[in-house]
């Protein structure tokens, strides 16, 4: 019988001991750290799925960081909009109180002052980012308050264009570009400018209560108005009514009402011996309160117009000045350039909606816009009426002054609530909501998503600290008993065997 030497069988146990060996200290890397390998490789066949499955955690992470971003900027937006509209409403407020001297002054100095605190709060800034200017976030939005008021150097501020405007609107003889007529020696008339003119008053509407009158126009080229008092006397109390269109689309009506009285009061005409000294006194009337008229309606619709020429901004749309100097013989309006006029909005004007100036991706498939430009409508409305009360002329020595005023107010008290379909503060903000609340869905998407994904990519990385320690209990016996049974193979000689 032939004896087999253990030496081969040595090395294979030997081998063994060390493959378990080396089996126990991954399940004891596997107890440590949680995870079925350090490598890809390790993870087997579900590896494809785990590469998948660490892009998209990651992707969503990217969607996150930019959602936090974006919600800080919304935030500050949201904010200055709320402060926007509010100081639209107070500088509305002081704008009703300037029945005496100190109330004017004091809503001018308001005015003043709020179109500083609304040029600063368009110039926000989020982070490196101007929010108000469009594309050209790393630029200002707007000027300041003294390039807009007065301008700098060559190029005129709004004070300036004002002063031109009402120019042109009044005309050389100051009476809103308007001639007073004398058809018939029995007859008043009105007539617009030769040639014709957009600036001053426009003729809209005559009416007469006159016994015996007739009225005719507005016809003609240029539009004419008159009454022709006719053979016949009017009787006290009865009237002739003009309404007029003015600059800013507003109208005013002049009422010229007959009075017996030698003395009459603005508004009214004595009523002569008989209608041809009628009519030179009803002719008299009519020249002063259309005088009176344009240094007060006239001016304020004129300064609201001249805001409005100088807050245009884009190119199709350019600021307009009038067409002069001699500014009272004006008859058209050129484009403002940026050599001599100010230049207010100083972000990015094109063409593109302003939300879609500020595009971030929040998920797979999902957008948002929110962008601003300080040239929006709802803005710009806001900004143009306070600066135009805060540029207008009122001083305390002009017997005038209080008429204007209370003219800009009734005028202003409807131009801060803005024209029908015109864009409101609300409205942006509105649209800014939007934004925040896709934002905001995404956040509580995201945070589901990342939890499913984080549970399968465990399912497939991870083990669990029952199963390891069991497997590592059980290796340990095998790992026991082959050990001592390879101590007893190399004790094992010739001589024992026998």
């Amino acid at each position: 019988m032939s004896i087999v030497g253990v030496g081969t069988r040595s090395l294979l146990l030997t081998q063994s001991l060390v493959g378990m060996r080396a089996q126990l200290g991954d399940l004891q890397r596997q107890l440590a750290t949680g995870k079925r390998a350090d490598d890809y490789a390790g993870i087997g066949i579900n590896r494809g799925l785990t590469v998948g499955l660490r892009a998209h955690l990651s992707a969503i992470e990217g969607y996150g960081d930019t959602i936090k971003n974006i919600s800080g900027r919304l935030e500050l937006a949201q904010t200055v909009l709320t402060r926007i509209g509010a100081i639209g409403r107070e500088t509305k407020a002081v704008a009703a109180q300037m029945s005496s001297v100190d109330g004017r002054a004091t809503a001018q100095t308001s005015a003043t002052s709020a179109l500083g605190e609304l040029l600063g709060l368009l110039n926000t800034r989020s982070g490196d980012r101007f929010l108000f200017s469009g594309l050209a976030t790393d630029q200002p939005a707007v000027a300041s308050v003294s390039q807009i008021l007065d301008g700098d150097g060559a190029r005129a501020g709004l004070r300036q264009i004002i002063a031109e405007r009402l120019q042109a609107d009044l005309g050389a003889s100051g009476l809103g570009r308007l001639e007073v007529m004398t058809p018939s020696p029995t007859a008043v008339g009105l007539a617009e400018e030769a040639p014709p003119t957009i600036y001053g008053f426009k003729l809209s509407a005559i009416t007469s209560t006159l016994t015996g009158a007739t009225v005719t126009g507005p016809a003609g080229a240029p539009p004419q108005v008159a009454v022709d008092l006719g053979a016949t006397n009017p009787n006290a109390g009865e009237a002739v009514r003009i309404t007029l269109s003015l600059p800013d689309g507003s109208t005013e009506t002049l009422t010229l009402t007959a009075t017996n009285s030698a003395t009459p009061a603005p508004g009214e005409f004595a009523i002569g011996a008989d209608s041809t000294e009628t009519a030179t006194n009803l002719r008299a009337a009519l020249t002063a309160e259309l005088g009176s008229r344009a240094r007060t309606a006239l001016t304020a619709a004129s300064a609201l117009a001249a805001s409005d020429d100088f807050f245009r901004t884009d190119d199709a749309n350019p600021p307009r000045r009038v067409d002069g100097p001699p500014f009272d013989t004006a008859t058209g309006s050129v484009a403002g350039t940026a050599a001599d006029t100010v230049t207010w909005y100083t972000g990015e004007a094109g063409s593109q909606p302003a939300r879609s100036t500020a595009v971030a991706k929040i998920d797979q498939s999902i957008t948002v816009q929110y962008g601003l430009r300080a040239n929006e409508e709802g803005i710009r409305w806001q900004l143009q009426n306070i600066a135009a009360l805060a540029a207008i002329s009122m001083p305390a020595g002009d017997p005038e002054s209080q008429a204007r005023a209370e003219a800009l107010t009734t005028r202003l008290r409807a131009a801060f609530d803005g024209p029908a379909g015109t864009q409101r503060i609300e409205t942006i903000q509105a649209e800014l909501a939007g934004a925040q609340v896709s934002a905001d869905a995404a956040v509580d998407r995201h945070a589901q998503t990342k939890m499913t994904l984080g549970n399968l990519l465990q399912d497939i990385e991870g083990v669990t600290n029952e199963e390891v320690a069991a497997k590592i209990l059980a290796l340990q016996t095998s790992l026991q008993a082959s050990l001592q049974t390879t101590a007893k193979l190399f004790q094992t000689s010739i001589l024992n065997y026998l």
